[in-house]
């Protein structure tokens, strides 16, 4: 384990230290009190309990790069209302998303030049390749990446994948919104 590596992990034990001491939430349900089933972004800028003015044990947060739908999303979608209940689901994506400044062949591209995080320089991603730089991979060619370049038709096309699913009840009520990075607001897109 590298030192900084190490202060991470010593950061984020001594943070659940302070958390832990006033913990009082023990008896939350794992049943969302909302019936809220929430699939967005993994993105850092994205606080989704604040976002749509939710406390803890209100709603089922589903996070993956794009917010996008996938299998292992409807997988998680379908276990929130048969185990837990939900009857609303929202997919909210966002603006000035990195999947959507990118596509499938040049994620797979930089994999397999190196394993380096790449860098987004003038409107497009690089490799980041040095001497030290782990070997790249072409396994990346076999992945679906989710990439898109028409936000709204993201959304719409993902609400659409969800709602033809055969697990997915009638039933559900199915939102789609774009969440603003740079206001903080919520646009909800008619489907």
């Amino acid at each position: 384990m590298t030192k900084n590596q190490k202060n991470t992990l010593t950061s984020i034990i001594e943070s659940n230290k302070d958390y832990s001491e006033s913990f009082n939430q023990g008896n939350l349900s794992a049943k969302p009190s909302k019936s809220i089933a929430i699939l967005t972004c993994m993105d850092t800028r994205i606080n989704i309990e604040k976002v749509c003015g939710l406390e803890s044990g209100e709603a089922h947060i589903i996070r993956n790069a794009g917010g996008k739908v996938t299998d292992d999303t409807i997988r998680s979608f379908v276990v929130s209302y048969k185990l837990l209940g939900t009857k609303d689901w929202f997919v909210i994506q966002h603006t000035d998303c990195g999947l959507s400044k990118i596509n499938d062949e040049k994620m797979a591209s930089l994999l397999e030049s190196d394993l380096e995080t790449a860098s987004f320089e003038n409107g497009d991603w690089n490799s980041n390749k040095n001497d030290n730089s782990e070997f790249g991979s072409s396994f990346g060619h076999q992945v679906e990446w989710n990439t898109f370049l028409d936000l709204k038709k993201s959304i719409l096309e993902d609400i659409e994948k969800i709602k033809n699913h055969p697990l997915t009840p009638s039933y559900i009520n199915i939102y789609g919104l774009i969440y603003d990075v740079k206001t903080g607001e919520l646009e909800s897109l008619e489907n």
